[in-house]
Parts: structure tokens; C-alpha cells; sequence
């Protein structure tokens, strides 16, 4: 499985770059999943709805099945966040996998960063990041791509084929 990471800080444009690059890929012919992190409480149920109510009821695993798509949603209940490893071990086959968020993690990573972030760039202590995109010329040693090359990024990780 072919894994590539976006991360930046909050308000840099992460989601925007992973939704065009995921769009990219697939407009290539590519099958592309993606892993997206939320440091906040995340529910995709509303409350009153029967799936919400078999959660509350105490099942760990509700799965909701409809004509066009599914989504499974796990209960923690109390349990650890499950590792990125985890996490992609749970995923349908795919060619590539963009995962949004995880910055601790080890995977390769392009590092979304603007000019008017208060926040120093990440790369200078992450090793696992192998490009930069941003709105300015960054002091970067690898490459670096203006935030909406696209294509641009689609070619470099291709270049750099599995992970």
C-alpha cells in the first residue's frame, strides 16, 4: 500500500492540498483512500437516529448500509486511539492512500505550510517529510511545490513509487 502524508498546522490548507491531490490521482486512474485525523470529538451519527441508537444501546461496531454508500462507525469506549497502522490495516484495497494529519507518525509526508503561519515549519525537526508545499520559497533541502501544484506533487510521489 502506497501511503502519503499531508500535515501542517491548523488553518494551512492541508485539507485543501489532500482533496486535490486525492483528485488528481484518481483523475490518473489511480484507486485512492484516505485516512483523515480530528484532534476534536468526531461523530458522523446524529442523535435520534437508529444507528446512533444501537451505539448508545452499547454496540462497538455499528455499520450503516445504503444504496449509494457505508460507513462503520467503532466505539472506543475508553479504549486507546487506534495507531495510523491500525487504522490502514482497516481499508479496502487501494493504490494509494492520503492520510491528512498524523504528524507524529513515521510515514512519508509532504508538509503544507503558508507564509502566515505564526508557527515554525515542521520539517525542520521531521525527517520523514520529503516536500514542502508552500507560498513562499521555503529553506527547505528537498523539494519544494507551490501549494496548488497538484500535478506537481501527484508526479513527485509517483516518482518515488511504494512506500
Amino acid at each position: 500500500m502506497n501511503v502519503i502524508g499531508i500535515v501542517g498546522w491548523k488553518n494551512c490548507g492541508k485539507t485543501t492540498l489532500a482533496s486535490a491531490l486525492i483528485r488528481e490521482l484518481s483523475s490518473r486512474g489511480f484507486t485512492v483512500n484516505s485516512i483523515k485525523h480530528a484532534h476534536h470529538g468526531v461523530d458522523v451519527d446524529q442523535a435520534g437516529t437508529d444507528s446512533y441508537r444501537h451505539r448508545e444501546a452499547g454496540a462497538g461496531e455499528v455499520l450503516l448500509a445504503g444504496g449509494q454508500r457505508f460507513a462503520i462507525m467503532h466505539e472506543l469506549r475508553g479504549a486507546e486511539e487506534p495507531t495510523l497502522d491500525e487504522l490502514l490495516a482497516r481499508l479496502g484495497p487501494s493504490d494509494w492512500v492520503v492520510v491528512e494529519g498524523f504528524k507524529t507518525h513515521s510515514h512519508p509526508k509532504i508538509e503544507v505550510h503558508r507564509q502566515a503561519c505564526p508557527q515554525a515549519p515542521l520539517y525542520r525537526h521531521d525527517a520523514s517529510i520529503i516536500a514542502v508545499a508552500a507560498d513562499y520559497t521555503a529553506d527547505f533541502a528537498g523539494p519544494g511545490f507551490d501549494l496548488n501544484d497538484a500535478p506537481g506533487l501527484a508526479d513527485f510521489i509517483l516518482s518515488r513509487g511504494a512506500s
